[in-house]
């Protein structure tokens, strides 16, 4: 019997007599003592995190309980046989066990009251059988289910049960011989011989017997296995049964479980891989446990857990016991330290230590991969791997890779690599405790930015992004600073910077997020120069208007103190961009003006000149002040050819030389440069710049008078800001959805897309904004 059986049997029988069941202290003291007698409570307290005077209080109300149970004295020392002996008594009757299933019509024993979902493995498994398979090897994660999946198939299909348990500690595997004869002295009530072949040979007859299914377990059998998946010298008589279970002439069948795989010629083992509970059987259990929750936090259990069966059981004892029920409160609490209950905790560290004793090599690798994330890219290629074993030659890292996947200690499919939450956990505190955290960080790095070689979408940004992370982790600021602001081939333009991709496509809190902690840890004026620009416009676009002005006054005094020429046309020029969506308009041609002469005296930055001909137009196109418009725009078309402007330049000045068309009442020129712009944008993958042109262009549809096709450009190009969160030009939506309303007569419809358009302006805040939307107000009032 083992101790899972053990346990079972102890759970059933108290909740017999009590109407209470075993709670998690109970568990590990029971499941410790079974594996080792010897063990004092000083010992389970130093292994699973409690006081010896608390295991010692435990133990003696259960060592009382047991005995009431059990109908015998039971205490620390007794318990192990006191229950093994109450065990046969219950399963041995007089006549052999083979003559009494048959009797019984092969009925099966009681079934696991905790047992749920396994529909699909226990059909899966039974497809196995039907095909001739003799030894089925069960192989997952420590605690995923496999005994307990091992033993409810033999007990639902009517087999008679052979259990052969393993000792955790291989010197402590009990001989062959001596299971087989036990086998056959007290399951088969036939006295051994005295030769270990003789008595395989009884075996082997006994199980041909087509009376009866027999039905063998053999429970943690990775104890005796040697790092190539073989049995231990030790114990190589083994070999010879398993060679029996697999004759096909036999009709029983055998089920092992294991963290690792067999490999003896001569054995035919077909392999099932277990994996975790499915969400729905966590809901399931936690609910017959009388669990509750208000939120998603018994899914995102199953999902850091990965299902794991005794996770499961454990956490929710935990949550019964200590939190009165309630898993919103246990979660909240412990979500950030998944290892927190002792006895995961050691399951998951015994996991590592054979691994360490087996083979260092895939050892280090599996710390190491802790370095990885695996959040906004969730995988890693092969080579993500191979560049973690820089210790290893190069014709042995697909052995140490395949060591592990065999293992199940690394979760992989279709050439992608990761580690489960919970493995992470463990990988991670022991790679900062053996000295290879900043190296492995290091070598991360560098496999990130050699992975991307050109950005064509959010994913490729992401990825290069990873870089970063490491070097965050390793106190390198200034490298992944570099991460941001080097320029990185794309499908665009020339090399741009990681930080205007990432503005590009949308990312705008992503690039808040990874800029913000950074730039307090900077020294480097360059660096922080180039990041305060990148912070500003993201802030900009998201419509936190006042803190990308602050982020760019402090790029152009940086700029301004070391004579950066380029970030002070380029923080000054955003500047004026901001005054012009705070309609601030006196103050954003100023700024234009400057920006125009001061990029002026360096041919390299002429784009800049073209881009605040076009601002400058717009602007006083737009208060009706159109002396020099003319010849602003007459300059402007001219320099949209010139080689040096961006592609997002190129976008942004059609957008303004729709709007100053307009503005002049010349709508089917703006017409053409709005298509223009909006051909420009989907090109080039602009997908913020595109819905600004959208939503102009419904505006020139109003001024042609269509407006059922207006009021569609509209919704689509607020539908579009939302998608993308550029909150500013949302307001400025709003504002122009108002006005058709306002042209076509639908004074309600108006009013409460202008409202919409002030509470926005009033949030970022824009008072200007406010005071031209309040205007068309009166206007609408008036009318």
């Amino acid at each position: 019997m083992g101790a899972e059986e053990a346990l079972e049997l102890l759970d059933s029988l108290i909740f017999r007599t009590t109407g209470e069941r075993l709670d998690t202290a109970q568990r590990i003291l029971l499941r410790n003592l079974w594996e080792d007698e010897r063990r004092t409570y000083q010992n389970i307290a130093d292994i699973c995190g409690y006081t010896e005077a608390h295991l010692k209080a435990v133990g003696a109300e259960l060592w009382q309980i047991l005995t009431d149970v059990l109908g015998e004295k039971v205490s620390k020392s007794n318990f192990f046989s006191v229950v093994q002996r109450f065990g046969r008594s219950q399963t041995l009757p007089k006549m052999s066990p083979i003559l009494s299933l048959v009797v019984n019509n092969c009925q099966s024993p009681e079934l696991d009251h905790n047992f749920v979902g396994r529909d699909r493995e226990i059909a899966e498994l039974n497809n196995y059988v039907m095909r001739g398979a003799k030894i089925i090897l069960i192989q997952g994660e420590g605690g995923v289910g496999k005994t307990t999946l091992a033993r409810r198939y033999l007990k639902t299909q009517g087999y008679y049960l052979l259990e052969l348990w393993m000792a955790k500690e291989s010197q402590n595997i009990v001989s062959v011989e001596s299971v087989v004869e036990e086998w056959l002295r007290v399951d088969f009530n036939e006295e051994p011989g005295k030769e270990f072949g003789i008595n395989l040979e009884r075996l082997r007859r006994k199980l041909r017997d087509t009376a009866c299914k027999i039905g063998v377990l053999i429970d943690n059998l990775e104890s005796a296995l040697d790092r190539n998946g073989r049995i231990i010298i030790s114990r190589r008589p083994y070999v010879e049964l398993l060679r029996v279970l697999a004759d096909p002439s036999i009709q029983s069948i055998t089920l092992i479980t294991s963290r690792e795989r067999l490999y003896e010629s001569g054995v035919d083992v077909t392999f099932y891989s277990l994996g975790g509970l499915d969400e729905s059987t966590w809901l399931k259990f936690c609910a017959s446990c009388q669990i509750k929750s208000d939120s998603t936090a018994l899914s995102e259990m199953c999902r850091a857990y990965g299902g794991n069966a005794k996770a499961m059981q454990i956490i929710s004892g935990t949550i019964t016991t200590d939190f009165e029920g309630d898993a919103d409160v246990y979660w909240r609490e412990n979500k950030n330290d998944l290892l927190i209950e002792p006895e995961l905790k050691n399951l998951v560290a015994s996991q590592f230590d054979r691994l360490e004793q087996m083979d260092s090599e895939a050892y280090r690798l599996l710390c190491r991969l802790g370095c990885y994330r695996y959040q906004d890219v969730s995988h890693v290629t092969i080579k993500g791997l191979q560049c973690l074993l820089w210790d290893v030659p190069e014709e042995q890292a697909k052995r140490v890779i395949k060591y592990l996947t065999d293992r199940l200690l690394i979760e992989f499919s279709k050439g992608k690599y990761w580690l489960h939450p919970v493995i992470a956990t463990e990988a991670i505190a022991r790679l900062k405790l053996n000295g290879e955290w900043h190296i492995a960080n290091q070598k991360a790095a560098e496999f990130w930015h050699n992975s991307v070689t050109q950005v064509e979408n959010p994913q490729d940004a992401l990825m290069a992004l990873e870089a970063y992370h490491h070097y965050m982790e390793i106190g390198d600021f200034e490298q992944a600073a570099n991460v941001i602001i080097r320029g990185r081939p794309n499908k665009w333009d020339n090399k741009i910077s990681l930080g205007v991709l990432f503005n590009r496509l949308g990312l705008l809190e992503t690039l808040i997020s990874v800029i913000s902690p950074l730039i307090e840890k900077l020294d480097s004026d360059y660096h922080l120069n180039i990041l305060y620009n990148l912070l500003g416009r993201a802030y900009h676009q998201v419509g936190n208007i006042k803190s990308a002005l602050d982020c760019h006054y402090k790029s152009n005094k940086i700029a301004e103190k070391h004579g950066f020429l380029q970030e002070r046309i380029s923080s000054n020029f955003n500047l004026g961009l901001c005054y012009t969506d705070l309609w601030e308009i006196d103050k954003a041609s100023q700024i234009f003006y400057y920006v125009k002469n001061l990029a002026a005296t360096d041919k390299s930055y002429y784009q800049y000149v073209i881009y605040s001909l076009c601002c400058l137009a717009y602007l006083d196109s737009s208060i009706g002040q159109n002396e020099n418009v003319g010849s602003m725009l007459k300059e402007a078309k001219t320099g949209l050819a010139n080689d040096r402007l961006t592609s997002w330049g190129i976008g942004t000045s059609l957008l303004f030389l729709s709007l100053t068309y307009k503005n002049l009442g010349l709508i089917e020129t703006a017409w053409e440069m709005c298509h223009q712009a909006i051909n420009h944008c989907r090109q080039n993958q602009f997908s913020f710049l595109e819905a600004r042109a959208k939503s102009c262009l419904a505006s020139l549809y109003r001024e042609k008078g269509e407006f059922t096709e207006a009021i569609a450009k509209h919704l689509e190009a607020i539908s579009n800001m939302n998608t993308v969160s550029d909150k500013c030009n949302l307001a400025k939506a709003y504002y122009q959805l108002g006005l058709t309303y306002q042209r076509m007569g639908d004074v309600n419809q108006s009013r409460e897309t202008f409202q919409a358009a002030i509470a926005i302006f009033n949030d970022m805040p824009a008072p200007k904004q406010v005071e031209k939307v309040k205007i068309a107000m009166v206007r609408l009032e008036k009318s």
